[in-house]
């Protein structure tokens, strides 16, 4: 007889393998030059196994992307544990957002680099609405914390709404989010001096800030 648990443990630690293998991968090689056989040679299952969890190369590249934004949020709660987003300002909540995106390029450069690969692939690829899905459910979620700064700022008034919502986050969003890839891979221009990546980040930071927050007095 089958034993249940551990089919169950051995088929999540091959899905986790494959999701991580996959990402080495994408992240290093890109996602359009990597077959499924490198895949399955990386990880050491052979393709039947890895067909089995995912059916296509698409469904794959979608999971891997929805499993490692789910672990950066994850660590990023981590980052303050014992914040309470309860008591700050919607002000306060909106910076704590922003400085995610550095975090996001001091710690996890692959991670942009895969994702700027993930954007292209998927536009090449015109992968459909039921494949992006996991993936599409990920930025729900970040939308619906987002969200939580505009609820924040009709009580307190620190940041602006007369700027409706999902254009706050589209414009946010995509302004970090493209402003930290181009520094992770490089994109950018190099002083003959040197520059400090960070600060000049920081730097895009207080003027996403100065756009929208109006003071940190709570009315």
């Amino acid at each position: 007889m089958r034993n249940k648990e551990k089919d169950a443990y051995e088929m999540a630690i091959k899905r986790q393998t494959i999701l991580e293998k996959s990402f080495q991968l994408f992240s290093s090689e890109g996602i359009e030059p990597v077959s499924y056989l490198e895949i399955s040679k990386v990880c050491g299952y052979g393709t039947t196994t890895l067909h089995r969890y995912y059916s296509t190369k698409p469904k794959l590249v979608v999971a891997v992307a929805a499993w490692k934004w789910e672990q950066f949020q994850e660590e990023n709660k981590e980052r303050r544990p014992n914040v309470d987003f309860s008591s700050m300002t919607a002000a306060g909540i909106l910076e704590y957002y922003l400085e995610s995106f550095i975090e996001l390029y001091k710690h996890h450069k692959d991670l942009l680099q895969f994702n700027q690969f993930f954007n292209a692939y998927a536009k090449s690829e015109r992968i459909d609405t039921g494949t992006m899905q996991p993936y599409q459910s990920m930025i729900g979620r970040l939308k619906e914390r987002f969200h939580m700064v505009y609820v924040k700022a009709e009580q307190d008034k620190t940041v602006r709404t007369d700027v409706p919502e999902e254009e706050m986050f589209s414009k946010i969003l995509h302004v970090m989010l493209a402003v930290v890839t181009r520094y992770a891979v490089g994109l950018v221009y190099i002083p003959e001096k040197g520059f400090d990546p960070e600060k000049e980040l920081l730097y895009v930071k207080e003027l996403l800030l100065r756009d929208y927050r109006l003071s940190e007095s709570v009315n």
